[in-house]
């Protein structure tokens, strides 16, 4: 039971570290801000992924889960070092799974611009983009997103 509750924390706590690389998604600061439109033409597009995070939440919530697992086993002595080798798994775990949970699909969108320049930019995969596909790049503090 005790372990059920702490993975359900663990998950919840994973879902509030997510962040966004996408064109479909703006926080609320963005809200309101002008941005620099320009138009382009897809050249290429590529499958990548956006790496995901480490907070430290899934390490610290694995330690303890492993821990809590590990003081089940044995007595005395036993017991004290099956919940500190418990506790440090659990935590390696945790933030593999944590960097497993926040990794996202993405594309790399190499676009010609009517100049003539070429420009790459990463993004969420949560839009479709065609070779030959007229876009639209839009910037705002550093921040470029290809929409159709």
């Amino acid at each position: 039971m005790k372990t059920t509750v702490l993975l359900t924390a663990l998950a919840a706590a994973l879902a509030g570290c997510a962040t966004h690389e996408s064109a479909n998604v703006y926080d609320k600061h963005e809200a309101g801000r002008e941005q620099v439109v320009r138009f382009a033409t897809v050249d290429s597009v590529r499958k990548v992924t956006i790496q995901g995070g480490q907070s430290g939440l899934g390490g610290a919530a694995g330690g303890v889960v492993g821990g809590v697992a590990g003081s089940g086993v044995g007595h005395g002595k036993e017991s004290a070092v099956a919940t500190v080798l418990g506790g440090v798994a659990g935590g390696v775990v945790g933030n593999a799974i944590e960097e497993k949970v926040t990794s996202k699909d993405a594309l790399e969108i190499t676009v010609r611009l009517d100049s003539g320049e070429l420009r790459a930019i990463v993004q969420e995969a949560d839009e479709a983009f065609t070779p030959g596909q007229r876009v639209r790049l839009l910037t705002s503090g550093g921040v470029t997103r290809v929409t159709p």
